[in-house]
């Protein structure tokens, strides 16, 4: 059933045309999300459906009493109103209420007989609403969203304010939900629950994200927005992935074809007189409409060219962390950490929001003393430092005088004029001389890309690069990435991204530690998969329990003493544990070379496998070892 259709619409901004005469349809149940590189016109066509601009031209027809909730790009406005008011203001009357509701449960519990009487005709009046429902999904979507409800939406940053806008979105639950880059500020956790929220919603959804796993769980449709277009693509990301290759070839030898009559035709009215004779004015206004045709077709937008200089080589051993510590007043960031990055390695970091991730690089590239412990770099180290809050740029300077202090710039020691320069990282000449402050997230981090790779560098330390760039430009840097021959730190909350570049993974596990993984994000949610979750009450009863994988034989009697087959058993599994350790050992040096990941998917898996293989047998060795063990304590203790 066709919840909103729109018909002919067109809308321009001077003579550049976002939308040309295009049709759109959403249906009830629907997933679809809106793909195009960016500035071709997406959150335009959002505003469109939600109400908040007008088309040029066109109708749009929306299915009586469609209840249509928004959330877009920009920041929430200042307001005095908490989190809590402002998520739930989402859902009119009911909202009011809650919010009074909220507001007189988190003071002093009334007792005063008026207080009391009008604290019961407020829930009598929810609970008439059918309320109570609605204020759980405000509080478990505020849980989610780490969102402290009672804080003033003045006083929170850019990013939570963001979040609070989504949250409101998601809580009001309508039958058209429109999210426009709903994963920007959401760390993992958060993304993977909105993922598995938007999955069981049962009303229509509308989103744009350059989250290349969000799209594949989520979408049943792909939109396509190129040159004022809409193309429809039923089925996921990789089906409109694999189709649009072949429109792309089509489309080319089209293009070509044309082109090639279009130069036979110039060609022939330049011979002269005979062009213009009577039998031939047919000709010549095929020409000329040829000509014309070739000034309206827009050329595809082009692709994004950049590439890394590494310079010389660093020394083997790159970053060595030697039992750091680092604490903020009473809250501990990192607790006696130590590891050891190599030449070549390409390393993840993971965590949650305002877990460290950033903390952890400053510490790294010196930027912070340690609280105890020490950083110590290597040797002939090139460092390159990508910031997320992008403090190399002056938003008050041009981009043409972000990048250099005259009109060229040097590139792998050769130069370069700074407008054809920034042309490789789609920028067009009439932008060089903007102020940043007028640039998009997504131009920024390109600016910025452009600003560190003019540099040679065999240390590339990027937090949060991924933020706002196309998927075109997200695939380019990967490919380069990948090539890299440096050392890489990364932190992203980009799935798909991290699972394209880094070798290894450093995961936050709470309480100032460390988890370190080989492979990326995959890698680590598989092996989370594979723990098994012991309920607390049942972990003392848990010990007596071998783990998966040991053979149920392995349950002995601890009140008896050890037979001979179980002593030689004793004896030999040290060995079995070195041998396996070793073998562990290898395989962890072997993913953490450069280029491992450039093998084929066969060879990648094998190794996989078997590390998973090798970590199961070692545990149960481990547990077997220590029951042997256990036995035998117990039988020579001559108590």
């Amino acid at each position: 059933m066709p919840l909103l259709r729109l018909e002919e619409i067109s809308l321009a901004y001077g003579h550049f045309p976002l939308l040309a005469r295009v049709d759109f349809q959403i249906d009830a149940g629907e997933r679809v999300c809106l793909v195009g590189r960016n500035g071709t016109g997406k959150t335009s066509l959002l505003r469109i459906i939600a109400g908040a601009v007008a088309p040029d031209e066109g109708e749009m027809w929306r299915m009586d009493t469609l209840r249509v909730a928004h959330l877009e790009q920009e920041v929430a406005p200042e307001t005095d109103q908490t989190v809590f008011e402002v998520v739930a203001g989402g859902l009119g009357q009911l909202g009011s209420l809650l919010t009074q509701y909220h507001q007189i449960t988190h003071q002093a519990t009334p007792t005063e007989p008026a207080a009391l009487e009008g604290l019961g005709r407020l829930q009598a009046s929810i609970e008439t609403l059918g309320g109570w429902n609605t204020n759980q999904r405000v509080e478990t979507v505020l849980t989610r969203l780490s969102l402290p409800g009672d804080k003033r939406l003045s006083d929170c940053s850019g990013g939570i304010r963001r979040q609070v806008m989504l949250a409101r979105a998601l809580v009001c639950e309508p039958d058209l939900l429109l999210l426009d880059e709903p994963t920007n500020h959401l760390d993992i956790n958060a993304i993977t629950w909105l993922e598995n929220y938007l999955l069981a919603y049962q009303g229509a959804l509308i989103f744009v994200t350059h989250d290349r796993t969000f799209v594949r769980r989520l979408a049943t449709r792909i939109v396509e927005m190129d040159r004022g277009k809409l193309t429809s693509f039923p089925g996921n990301l990789d089906a409109y992935l694999g189709k649009k290759d072949e429109l792309l070839e089509i489309e080319e030898r089209a293009a070509a074809k044309f082109d090639k009559k279009l130069a036979e035709e110039e060609a022939w009215v330049r011979k002269g007189i005979k062009a213009r004779r009577t039998r031939n004015e047919g000709r010549v206004r095929a020409l000329q409409a040829l000509r014309r045709e070739k000034a309206q077709r827009l050329e595809a937008q082009g692709k994004a060219r950049f590439g890394i200089d590494v310079g010389n080589m660093s020394g083997k051993l790159v970053i060595d962390v030697r039992r750091v510590s680092f604490r903020y007043g009473d809250h501990w960031i990192i607790r006696d950490w130590s590891t050891r990055i190599l030449r070549g390695e390409r390393v993840g970091i993971l965590g949650p929001n305002g877990s460290g991730k950033s903390t952890l690089l400053k510490l790294i590239l010196g930027e912070l003393e340690p609280t105890s412990g020490e950083v110590v770099l290597g040797t002939r180290l090139q460092v390159a430092y990508f910031d997320q809050h992008r403090r190399m740029l002056d938003p008050e300077k041009t981009v043409r005088e972000n990048m250099s202090d005259s009109d060229y710039v040097t590139v792998k020691d050769r130069s370069r004029h700074v407008i054809g320069y920034l042309k490789d990282f789609l920028f067009a000449p009439e932008r060089i001389d903007s102020p940043v402050k007028a640039l998009s997230g997504g131009e920024r981090n390109r600016l910025l890309l452009a600003k560190i790779f003019t540099r040679s560098a065999n240390m590339i330390v990027l937090d949060e690069p991924t933020n706002d760039l196309d998927v075109d430009t997200l695939e380019l840097l990967e490919d380069l990435l990948a090539d890299y021959d440096g050392t890489l730190l990364l932190v992203s909350h980009d799935r798909t991204f991290l699972d394209n570049v880094v070798t290894s993974t450093l995961v936050f596990e709470g309480d100032g530690k460390f988890g370190e993984y080989a492979g990326g994000y995959e890698d680590w949610e598989s092996y989370q998969r594979a723990i098994p979750t012991v309920p607390v009450e049942s972990q003392k009863a848990a010990k007596d329990i071998p783990r998966a994988g040991a053979e149920k034989d392995h349950r002995i009697d601890k009140r008896r003493k050890l037979t001979y087959k179980e002593q030689r058993e004793r004896e030999t599994l040290p060995d079995r544990i070195e041998t396996l350790e070793a073998e562990q050992a290898q395989l962890h040096a072997l993913m953490g070379d450069g280029n491992f990941y450039r093998q084929t998917s066969d060879k990648i898996t094998i190794a996989m496998e078997r590390l998973e293989t090798v970590k199961r047998e070692l545990e149960a060795c481990y547990e077997r070892w220590q029951t042997l063990e256990s036995v035998a304590t117990e039988t020579n203790d001559p108590s």
